[in-house]
């Protein structure tokens, strides 16, 4: 083959001693590959330098293989990791993925990165829209004739949604404290407007509410470390008497145990602390938390299956899917004394 000349799907075929076929159906993520020559022709297609022709797939079928991801809040943990997940899945099913950040919950805004997104004539969209503000009606209004799945919307909303069972998750928190004989619990809740902080506080609310216990307090933070140290510093400043603090993020966690520490209180011997998200570092606090992990590399395949799903057949029926959450037990909790 010429060292000018794109190598093409038949050039790899004929490289590993494969058919045509079999080569596309492993550059198009095909599930009825065997697992030795799906290897061999990804070998092939690295040897020689294939690339997709993008534009000759959109002529053959009307698709552009592109995506686009409509987004807020990454600045924050868990928005932060979809977008890193579903790009990564987006482009292991074929399709490369174009974003456009939104400021705010605005329709302005919304607007706004929709005219930016469909420059590039994408074949359909994600959206992280984790704060209230904007209602399913104006998206649907705004969206109308796109193939659309909204990431982090409320538990049972009848549009095509995927997320983690934040509401299970919150109750895995409560379950968990009360096993361990807690009653004096705090929550530190996340921001009032952002959905998954309200459906973990719901789940929590619901299983402490089916035991007939009700929080010592609940009370508001910004996700920040420094806001749940403040929260604390200010908590047992007031002489409140608690022995465990659901933590509605692990950065929030952090400054508790800052918060508690200070103050001479021993994690898990006085008060246990429970957080959520399971970041890189819950592991290596002192002590490793016990926190509620979210699988967003599922979280982030099933998006793109769901969507992938949506533009093959946009007239199917709307659904929500979620992934069920784990609870991660580590050292910052222990049975009440």
């Amino acid at each position: 083959m010429s060292e000018n000349r794109r190598a093409t799907l038949h050039d790899v075929a004929q490289y590993c001693g494969v058919s045509y076929q079999t080569v596309s159906r492993v550059v198009n993520n095909h599930h009825y590959v065997a697992d030795d020559t799906r290897e061999k022709v990804l070998k092939a297609i690295a040897q020689l330098g294939y690339r997709p022709n993008r534009a000759a797939q959109s002529l053959a079928g009307n698709r552009t293989h592109m995506l686009g991801m409509l987004t807020m809040g990454i600045d924050h943990y868990g928005p932060a990791q979809v977008m890193i997940h579903t790009e990564q899945a987006a482009l292991a099913a074929g399709y490369d993925l174009v974003f456009a950040h939104m400021p705010d919950s605005s329709i302005s805004s919304l607007q706004a990165a929709l005219t930016r997104l469909l420059h590039w004539q994408v074949d359909g969209l994600i959206l992280i829209t984790p704060v209230t503000g904007i209602s399913h009606e104006d998206t649907r209004a705004l969206l109308s004739g796109y193939s659309t799945v909204q990431v982090s919307v409320e538990r049972g909303a009848s549009i095509p949604s995927i997320g983690v069972d934040q509401y299970r998750g919150g109750e895995l928190v409560a379950e968990y404290l009360l096993s361990l004989g807690h009653r004096r619990i705090v929550e530190l809740a996340g921001p009032a407007d952002w959905l998954d902080a309200s459906e973990r506080h719901l789940g929590f609310a619901a299983c402490m509410e089916a035991h007939g216990i009700a929080p010592v307090t609940s009370v508001y933070g910004d996700w920040s470390a420094g806001s749940g140290y403040e929260s604390v510093k200010n908590l047992l400043d007031s002489g409140l008497d608690f022995t465990a603090i659901f933590s509605a993020n692990d950065q929030m966690a952090v400054g508790v145990l800052r918060a508690l520490q200070a103050a001479g209180r021993r994690v898990p011997d006085d008060v246990a602390v429970i957080g959520f998200d399971d970041i890189p570092e819950a592991a290596y606090l002192s002590p490793p938390l016990t926190t509620v992990r979210q699988d967003f590399s599922a979280l982030g395949q099933l998006g793109i299956q769901y969507l992938i799903e949506r533009i093959r057949q946009p007239d199917a029926a709307p659904r929500q899917m979620l992934v069920a959450p784990e609870l991660i037990v580590r050292e910052s909790s222990e049975p009440n004394p």
